[in-house]
């Protein structure tokens, strides 16, 4: 394909080119054509040299030990992708931190997979989009964003450390494939002194099993005997030469300001939007200070931390890996916005409350599901609760929190189908009230509109409660939530000098009603005129093992009986849809109902009502299936 280097970019007329001096030096336009909706899609590389004595920069570690140019500066690239409205838009780029190589904004466009269009949602709107790559550790292949760093070296001589993998098996297989190695390759796949463990249950303790019985080639780990599913597994071994992972944060906070500052003046805002690892990404990004550039401006004026719980990400470390999926290793104190004295080692923190991040603060949403409650050590909660988890805050002015009932990490398919959980995956679509949050942070940051309250759970009035006092009914054939644990804050391994490493989490979690539904938050129609329980939990079934445990990120739909004398004869305390709903016409009035009370608050656009309603009948018509 070719490539050209353009002299005069913006993304607002194509790519600017700008001095050595600047953060971003070149942009190679690869390919550019028309989509809908008077847009246009540019795909490129942009190259980017930052100061590495600069202070704003100084947080990035191990940038004193990469490679300079002529000019002292650390150079790198990455992938970017663009729609940008040939003519107009709304003066906003939307930056979309990309998830694995991959945008997120396609949720908000109802579509999937290279078709960036949709239903033209974010482009009716006019947003510019931007996706630049900052992974290093994503395989490289069509159609991923990703970047390319330099190698952090002693001096010339290669830095060598121990890298640790935990993994848990989905099937008996003598070989796994375990994606954190493929960033570290080991220095000797026969190092004697390499170690693979297994324990059941994160807090077990754990045994080694014998060197001679595994071995390793490439990311690759072959065992005599079979892994055995839903046991929990960890590889350690010695690599060589780290990459500068944080570079990363230089490149969403450079492309962003380039885009604001120097680019034609098409876009004056800029709104971060990171889902799930980029959410955790967005929350990182601020605690390290990285929203205010080089220059002392202002980087993104809001973002949107999706799905991110109380954690943040390992990207700003040697050895980092950014794309692993941080699951009961990504929680460290900090976990609120304000500055507050940890109860364990008694350091005073904040998320936003701390030297490097003061400056500069942009408007925020944070927006989870019950997922984020219950699973993968996230504890949603510490970022509205004190961190020991006793009383509510009060969220900064700059900061808005939504808790989305009765969802998972990510909707289901719909009719929901069987997988790895005991439960069929939780269906529930919150990318409805997500296009209502976006347009009321475009309209908060550019002439201060205020935003829909903050709805989320709370410890005063018991819409937040310990796990162990969640009142989940006795559904035969469910099993309860109760005896999970929220596990431990990230080890001093990942988060050198963290406070407080490795010490238990508080485990606070939505309280539900009598059905299970969960009874704080943004309740979709679906969700406050139930046809079914749906969770943030889900324990894996016995054909992958490990059925005290939660399928990660994965949340329940545990539908009603049709008749009283059908839940008789189950023993389902919960009342069937003949004793809720005297017809199909019931029903619908109350979903149209709440979808009006929903459009009225801010949570729901007008316009995707009857989307919202329509959902709402198939749904009807699936539950009322003798056949299902």
């Amino acid at each position: 394909m070719k490539i050209k280097t353009l002299t005069t970019f913006a993304l607002a007329a194509c790519l600017l080119s700008v001095s050595s001096s600047a953060e971003v030096i070149k942009v190679e336009v690869i390919n550019r054509g028309d989509v809908a909706y008077g847009y246009e899609q540019v795909t490129a590389r942009v190259h980017f040299a930052v100061d590495p004595k600069d202070p704003r920069n100084a947080v990035i570690v191990d940038i004193d030990k990469a490679p300079r140019n002529a000019e002292g500066k650390v150079e790198f690239s990455a992938d970017l992708l663009a729609l940008r409205p040939k003519t107009g838009g709304n003066g906003v780029a939307l930056v979309d931190v990309v998830n694995r190589g991959a945008t997120t904004f396609l949720r908000l466009n109802r579509t999937a997979g290279t078709n960036l269009v949709g239903d033209g949602f974010l482009l009716k709107q006019g947003f510019t989009i931007i996706c630049i790559g900052w992974e290093f550790d994503v395989r490289a292949r069509d159609g991923v964003i990703r970047i390319d760093v330099p190698v952090a070296t002693d001096n010339g001589a290669p830095i060598t450390g121990i890298i640790r993998a935990p993994f848990t098996p989905d099937r008996r297989d003598i070989n796994y494939t375990a994606t954190d190695v493929a960033a570290y390759p080991p220095i000797d796949v026969n190092d004697p002194n390499a170690t693979l463990t297994v324990r059941d249950g994160r807090s077990a303790k754990a045994q080694t099993i014998p060197r001679r019985e595994w071995k390793i080639s490439g990311n690759i780990i072959t065992m005599q005997k079979e892994f055995e599913p839903g046991r929990n597994y960890e590889i350690s071994y010695r690599a060589a030469s780290p990459p500068v992972s944080g570079l990363g944060f230089a490149a969403v906070r450079d492309i962003t300001s380039y885009t604001k500052y120097t680019a034609q003046q098409q876009v004056k805002y800029a709104i971060g939007f990171g889902v799930s690892q980029s959410g955790r990404f967005l929350r990182t990004f601020l605690y390290d200070g990285m929203n205010t550039d080089e220059k002392g401006r202002q980087v993104f004026d809001g973002e949107m931390a999706h799905i991110a719980g109380g954690e943040r990400l390992d990207v700003n470390r040697r050895w980092a890996t950014p794309t692993g999926l941080g699951t009961y290793a990504a929680t460290a104190f900090p976990f609120a916005d304000t500055a507050q004295k940890d109860p364990v080692s008694g350091v005073t923190d904040g998320l936003l409350d701390n030297p490097r991040a003061r400056m500069n603060q942009p408007k925020i949403f944070y927006t989870n599901t019950g997922v984020e409650y219950w699973g993968g050590g996230r504890s949603a909660a510490l970022i509205h609760t004190t961190a020991d988890g006793v009383k509510d805050i009060k969220l900064p002015d700059n900061v808005r929190a939504y808790f989305f009932a009765g969802n998972q990490h990510g909707p289901s398919a719909f009719p929901p189908p069987e997988g790895l959980g005991q439960q069929k995956a939780n269906p529930t679509d919150y990318w409805w009230n997500m296009r209502a949050l976006v347009v009321a942070m475009q309209k908060w940051v550019t002439d201060g509109s205020q935003p829909p309250a903050s709805q989320y759970p709370r410890i005063s009035d018991g819409t937040l409660v310990k796990a162990t006092a969640v009142s989940f009914p006795g559904i035969p054939g469910v099993q309860s939530p109760k005896t999970l644990t929220a596990g431990f804050r990230m080890s001093s391994e990942l988060a050198p000098g963290s406070a407080g490493a490795g010490a238990p989490l508080p485990f606070l979690v939505p309280q539900v009603d009598a059905d299970g539904n969960e009874r704080a938050g943004i309740r979709l129609p679906e969700v406050s005129v139930p046809l079914a329980t749906y969770t943030g939990w889900n324990f894996r079934n016995i054909r992958i093992g490990g059925t005290d445990q939660l399928v990660s990120l994965l949340g329940s739909y545990i539908p009603f009986a049709q008749t009283k004398a059908e839940r008789d004869a189950r023993h389902d305390p919960r009342p069937s849809l003949d004793e809720r709903y005297a017809s199909r016409e019931q029903y619908l009035e109350r979903i149209n109902k709440a979808a009006a009370g929903l459009v009225k608050d801010g949570y729901l656009l007008a316009d995707d009502v009857p989307a919202v309603a329509k959902r709402a009948a198939d749904h009807w018509e699936l539950a009322r299936d003798t056949k299902n």
